[in-house]
């Protein structure tokens, strides 16, 4: 056992239960805890945190230094509703939650904040520490089977007990990485309760590519690159960011962040050139093999500071030698190298499946959320928080602030109620 889980006798009654023990049930818990307020933690593993413990490769991105107002544009259609719980409880307020309690930690490029130590583990024993001196109750291999409300309480049975309690908190995670633990349960409490959920699906996840031609340039990066994402041939969304050529398709942030958007069969055109629509590349290429006729094309578009791997297999897929000069270039040899550096289209033949998304798209609808509370419109009483709910950030921390906030703003409305 670590922290304050427990392993003996359950059941009974209690002022807050809350159903999960990742970073948000816990923060919740022990921000709940107090004066007179009993609060109990059911986590069905074995230990808690342990999606926590893997997040950022195990170095937990635990958020993001920027302004708390640039927040609200990294959750796609979606921030306006956290724009309450972000307020209510910033970045700035996480930092120094941690740092009062000896958890220093850094920032780096895109303005990730991650624990001095590196280790995910460290964010943990905080919260469990903290939940131990707010006598916060946290009881370990205890899944929840069902959720009932009436008469202004809520009945919890888990596996091993019947328990009553004011107040509910459904913290139990998405879909993704189920190994973890998330593995929907949240969703079915949700529906019983009366709240409906939008299908869940990968998110911040690869793109695997029909007919990949770059199989052979697997962990080639590029920086800043505009992807474009198309469906029946309209453009409905641009992302401008990292890309990482992978075994099977496309990677990185610029696709991560698309990933909540893309659809089977859709189409994302990667411009491998920043800046330069396929009209000026055209006149620009011209213009440089008037100039070095003899020179071989190869040798020109590597001037463009792109991977000889890459440039290699794109004039291969283009059709052109690669000993071919830039005045022997054909005009339709110039047009398909054109097309494959200011545009290159790959047909999307799916996104990494749940063993792999970093967090889950969809979840418990928010039209029923109140977004200052995380209070149920129809439940009085009943809390949704964390990645249960509809919402997924973009990388760079974005997901782990929204879990704690979003538990900050619960634990403050938990505590009018108790102590009404």
């Amino acid at each position: 056992m670590e922290g304050n889980e427990d392993t003996g006798r359950a059941g009974g009654a209690c002022t807050v239960v809350i159903i999960g023990g990742g970073p948000a049930g816990l923060f919740c818990a022990l921000l709940a805890a107090g004066e007179g307020r009993q609060v109990l933690v059911l986590e069905k593993n074995a230990s808690c945190g342990r999606k926590l413990l893997i997040t950022g490769t195990g170095q937990c991105n635990l958020t993001n230094a920027g302004d708390i107002s640039d927040f609200f544009t990294h959750y796609g259609d979606h921030g306006s509703f956290l724009r309450p719980a972000l307020r209510g409880f910033t970045n700035r307020d996480l930092l120094a939650f941690f740092e009062e309690r000896g958890l220093f930690t850094i920032t780096e490029s895109g303005g990730k904040v991650f624990p001095a130590s590196r280790k995910a583990a460290d964010v943990l024993s905080v919260l469990l520490s903290a939940c131990r001196e707010r006598s916060v109750m946290i009881r370990i291999s205890e899944p929840v089977r069902s959720v009932a409300a009436g008469d202004g309480r809520f009945v919890i049975t888990s596996q091993e007990a019947v328990y009553h309690a004011e107040c509910c908190v459904i913290a139990t995670g998405g879909v993704s990485y189920p190994a973890t633990g998330s593995t929907g349960d949240g969703y079915a409490f949700a529906t019983g309760l009366g709240h409906s959920v939008t299908d869940a699906a990968p998110a911040l996840a690869a793109a695997t590519v029909a007919d990949y031609p770059f199989a052979d340039c697997a962990g080639i990066s590029f920086e800043n690159l505009r992807v474009f994402l198309y469906r029946d041939g309209k453009k409905i969304r641009q992302q401008t960011g990292d890309l990482l050529l992978t075994h099977h398709g496309l990677s990185g942030p610029a696709v991560l962040h698309l990933s909540r958007y893309i659809r089977e069969g859709d189409v994302l055109a990667v411009a491998f050139l920043p800046g330069r629509d396929p009209a000026e590349l055209h006149t620009e290429l011209a213009d440089k093999i008037a100039a070095h006729g003899q020179r071989q094309v190869r040798t020109l578009l590597l001037e463009y500071g792109l991977p000889e791997r890459f440039v290699r297999r794109l004039l291969e897929i283009s059709g052109i030698p690669p000993d071919r000069t830039g005045s022997h270039l054909s005009r339709q040899e110039r047009a398909a190298l054109v097309a494959g550096l200011a545009g290159h289209p790959f047909t999307v033949a799916g996104l990494g499946g749940l063993n792999e998304a970093m967090v889950t798209a969809g979840g418990v609808a928010l039209d029923a959320i109140n977004p200052k509370t995380m209070e149920s419109r129809h439940v009085p009483g009943l809390f949704f928080i964390g990645e249960v709910l509809d919402i997924d950030g973009d990388t760079g921390g974005y997901n782990l602030q929204a879990a704690f906030s979003t538990a900050a703003a619960a634990a403050r409305r938990i505590v009018i109620l108790c102590d009404w």
